[in-house]
């Protein structure tokens, strides 16, 4: 089964994006920010794909991109950033470091399966 990962501090957003992608017939895990998804990596956790929150505390979400395409295990895995955000700048930001796509929240089950199938890991 394709398993995705929700690296989100707020565990609301975290939670509701689980339920949407369990509904699309997907299983995730949810790391509540990005040390516990950092320590998931450490482990050797590769998800499928990654829906991944921008602004978060410590370590935030562009870090973790720039994190993740620098990792030869990570760097294919599609990642679809789901921020609150709308600023052009944020945008260009995280398309050059290789986001998949963006979703502005709040993120809907529709926003969701449309860009799962221009990625194509839905049918």
């Amino acid at each position: 089964m394709t398993e995705g990962l929700i690296i989100d501090d707020n565990r609301q957003t975290a939670d509701a994006l689980n339920q949407m992608l369990q509904v699309l017939g997907f299983k995730a895990r949810a790391a509540y920010g990005s040390s516990p998804a950092m320590e998931l990596f450490s482990k050797g956790f590769t998800p499928h794909f990654i829906c991944l929150d921008i602004n978060m505390p410590g370590v935030d979400g562009t870090e973790v991109l720039a994190f993740l395409r620098r990792e030869p295990q990570l760097m294919k895995v599609p990642v679809f950033v789901i921020t609150s955000d709308d600023q052009p700048e944020t945008r260009e930001k995280v398309m050059k470091l290789g986001a998949t796509s963006i979703i502005i929240k709040p993120a809907t089950i529709d926003t969701l399966e449309t860009a799962l199938k221009q990625a194509k890991i839905l049918a």
